[in-house]
């Protein structure tokens, strides 16, 4: 008795706001730019999720991306129930129309951030095409209403929507990244996918050639992700490259490391040697700063390789690790370096030890000017 006055209390002061002159207002600014306003909601969700999504392993931002997930999963099932005819109760007649777009709302939540997250570890290598995916993804989402009834396209995105998830998620909760946990992530999103369809089979919302063309786009997709995972076009979440350069000295101050570098004539902007100019002598260091989820220990390699103009492709020279602590906001520091350098095209390969590449940093040895040189330095924290 107390829920149903509860319900009328909260129906008539709805009632009372949408009919009021602010209720009013609200919906004729709404149609004035009904065009502009998908928009205005898209980046604004993406740069709302860039401004208040903290870490990759914050115990709260996981347990929202969960509740959403969750939610989704179970909105997908009754929606598909419910345009199926299997599913009749007042509330789903009541409220049916709205599934839909909830099922929008929570897909474009998750892929928003996800964006956010995979760009902070994707760098511009091909690691970078699967967050192109998810940036497909999440303006896909916007055009979802108008083929809301078609299951397959719901499991794909579903799929893709857990799969994303226990990418970063396994990693940060079992402290390790390796392929065991990639494929982890892959079966737990299988099982998810294949307990939602077979739900959907008893209930007859799907019929025999229904369900074997829904497992089959499961296990497609999955078989893409194993694809895209050895090709190395996924970021090797929940890594992140933080910052990172070539420099003529690098040195310990306290807790900070100090950065020497040579400014470049007109690129102000510049804080490391991209164009480094070596006497005999030098020493040509690399510095990185890696993110990593608290008490996740890893190894990271700096691969040091040249372009032979010669035969047209990259050489690696040397490939120097050093393991790697998580839990600092601006990434645990590390340096290598390296002596007699040719002139020419160099870069360091920043990777992991399965070989997925967190970051590309170029540069370019010239012969220094026989004139005095001028430095900077900078402090990393």
């Amino acid at each position: 008795m107390a829920v149903s006055s509860f319900r009328k209390r909260v129906g008539r002061l709805f009632r009372r706001v949408v009919r009021g002159p602010l209720g009013r207002k609200a919906s004729a600014f709404l149609e004035r730019h009904r065009r502009t306003m998908p928009v205005v909601f898209f980046f604004g969700g993406v740069a709302w999720d860039a401004l208040t999504l903290r870490r990759i392993d914050a115990a709260f931002d996981n347990l929202v991306l969960f509740v959403y997930l969750t939610l989704a999963g179970g909105l997908i099932v009754v929606g598909v129930l419910g345009a199926s005819g299997r599913l009749r109760q007042p509330w789903t007649e009541r409220y049916g129309a709205w599934i839909p777009p909830a099922i929008q709302f929570l897909l474009g939540a998750l892929f928003s951030a996800y964006v956010v997250f995979y760009a902070r570890s994707a760098s511009w290598t091909e690691s970078s095409l699967y967050l192109v995916v998810l940036v497909a993804l999440l303006v896909g989402n916007e055009f979802l209403h108008r083929r809301a009834a078609n299951v397959y396209l719901l499991l794909a995105l579903y799929f893709l929507a857990a799969f994303s998830f226990l990418v970063f998620f396994l990693p940060v909760v079992t402290k390790r990244l390796d392929y065991a946990v990639f494929l982890a992530a892959g079966a737990v999103s299988v099982a998810l996918l294949g307990a939602m369809i077979a739900l959907l089979r008893v209930r007859r919302a799907l019929g025999g050639r229904q369900t074997a063309y829904a497992l089959g786009l499961v296990v497609g997709l999955f078989g893409l992700m194993n694809l895209f995972y050895h090709r190395n076009w996924i970021p090797p979440v929940p890594l992140a490259l933080r910052d990172g350069g070539v420099y003529h000295q690098v040195r310990r101050e306290g807790t900070a490391f100090v950065l020497r570098y040579e400014p470049t004539p007109g690129r102000y902007w510049l804080d490391s040697d991209r164009r480094f100019r070596y006497a005999e002598g030098d020493t040509v260091y690399c510095f990185t700063a890696v993110f990593a989820p608290t008490e996740l220990t890893t190894k990271v390699f700096h691969a040091w390789a040249y372009f032979d103009e010669a035969r047209g492709t990259w050489v690696e020279t040397d490939r120097i690790g050093y393991a790697l602590a998580g839990g600092r906001d601006h990434g645990y520091r590390g340096v290598t370096w390296k002596r007699y350098v040719h002139p020419g095209a160099w870069r360091v390969e920043v990777v992991t030890e399965t070989g997925r590449v967190l970051g590309r940093l170029r540069f370019r040895i010239e012969p220094a000017p026989a004139s005095a040189r001028t430095w900077r330095e900078r402090r990393y924290e």
